[in-house]
């Protein structure tokens, strides 16, 4: 599923539609298995105490775990890049959505950045200068050696005022 075609301008065709990386849920995972083995523990040594205390546990886990896994989990799913053939779209935000657009041709340089975990995962951040001294920076992005390779092809035939040959997409 990609960005919605009324976000699109006429004639516009989105060549990457991205989320960020899945990593961003392994910590969410890790939380979520370790407030329940503390839950676990608790009402293991608590099993000979009142009902209320061992009830008592069991909230203030739930509470735990919804406070911490759903809002991380929709965090991850509602932020989005999009590449057109004309600009860098980024998305975000549960109840506030921000939103980003960046043209095309106000890109003076792509690259990115690929830690250790980073290329062992598949995934990298990439930095968008501008002639503005605030760069763009897209963290996390899936597979950004070919992003950045995606993006360097739309500008160089940008600046040729020519279009490019293939649709590659990513809805991951």
């Amino acid at each position: 599923m990609g960005l919605s075609r009324k976000l699109l301008g006429e004639n516009e065709r989105e060549i990457l539609h991205m989320r960020t990386h899945p990593k961003q849920l392994v910590l969410p995972m890790v939380l979520l298995v370790l407030v329940l083995v503390v839950m676990i523990v608790a009402l293991a040594s608590l099993r000979d105490q009142q009902a209320w205390l061992r009830w008592a546990v069991v909230a203030v886990a739930l509470v735990a775990i919804l406070v911490l896994v759903p809002l991380r989990v929709l965090r991850w799913l509602t932020t989005t890049y999009t590449v057109t053939d004309r600009r860098i779209i980024t998305r975000s935000g549960l109840v506030n959505r921000v939103g980003h657009d960046l043209p095309l041709v106000r890109i003076n340089d792509v690259s990115y950045d690929r830690s250790l975990v980073d290329r062992l995962l598949g995934c990298g951040t990439l930095c968008l200068t501008t002639a503005a001294d605030d760069p763009v920076i897209l963290h996390d992005v899936p597979d950004a050696e070919r992003v950045h390779v995606v993006i360097t092809e739309l500008l160089f035939g940008a600046t040729r005022g020519e279009r490019p040959a293939a649709d590659v997409r990513d809805d991951g």
